[in-house]
């Protein structure tokens, strides 16, 4: 019975992976990750439900960072408003946090060392021998510069308990969320204002 339950978790795993993979190549040949007015034509071909696929594309760019993570942000400012924008981000970015802990929990460190960068590990694997491992894990995560994808990764195979995990993400993710979204929608808003005028 186990293993059954094991290997459906693997296949639910891989078909996962194919059906990102093949979204994520459609992504990049349609231009969808490049900027925020593709990827709000794309959202709008889903009508009510471009809410869910959003929060859903953002929960994906944790688990697979192909997407440039403050360009996700950005464009949920900008495409839902910064209320709804910074919630659906919040919402996305958690859930994928905790699928990358699940994932690393349940495959282990040959699986991180697969999905995660080299120079990562290197930088970051000694805390995997600290015993403040949880506290150097909140403190990254509430700051908006830390590797936040790959540290969800490497908590995964630390002694850190689930509900420990998802307390830290749920309370540290906001500030750097709130960060990157109304930050990076200031930034948008005044290029757009004073730039591209000058351009034409």
């Amino acid at each position: 019975m186990e293993k059954r339950r094991i290997n459906a978790l693997d296949s639910i795993t891989v078909f996962g992976l194919i059906v990102t993979i093949t979204f994520i190549f459609y992504g990049y040949k349609s231009g969808l990750f490049v900027s925020a007015e593709a990827l709000q034509g794309f959202l709008g071909r889903f009508g009510i439900l471009a809410d869910i696929m959003f929060i859903l594309i953002q929960a994906v760019q944790v688990i697979i960072p192909v997407i440039p993570g403050a360009l996700g942000c950005l464009a949920g400012v900008v495409i839902f408003g910064a209320v709804k924008g910074f919630l659906y981000n919040y919402i996305g970015i958690c859930l994928g946090s905790i699928i990358a802990f699940l994932l690393s929990r349940r495959y282990g460190m040959s699986f991180v060392e697969k999905v995660t960068k080299p120079k990562l590990m290197q930088k970051y694997g000694s805390w995997l021998n600290s015993d403040k491992f949880d506290k150097w894990f909140a403190i990254a995560i509430f700051l908006p510069v830390a590797p936040d994808d790959f540290l969800c990764y490497l908590a995964g195979i630390t002694k850190i308990s689930v509900r420990k995990f998802i307390t830290i993400i749920l309370t540290g993710k906001p500030f750097a969320i709130a960060a990157y979204s109304l930050g990076l929608n200031l930034i948008f808003t005044r290029f757009i204002e004073t730039v591209i005028p000058m351009m034409k």
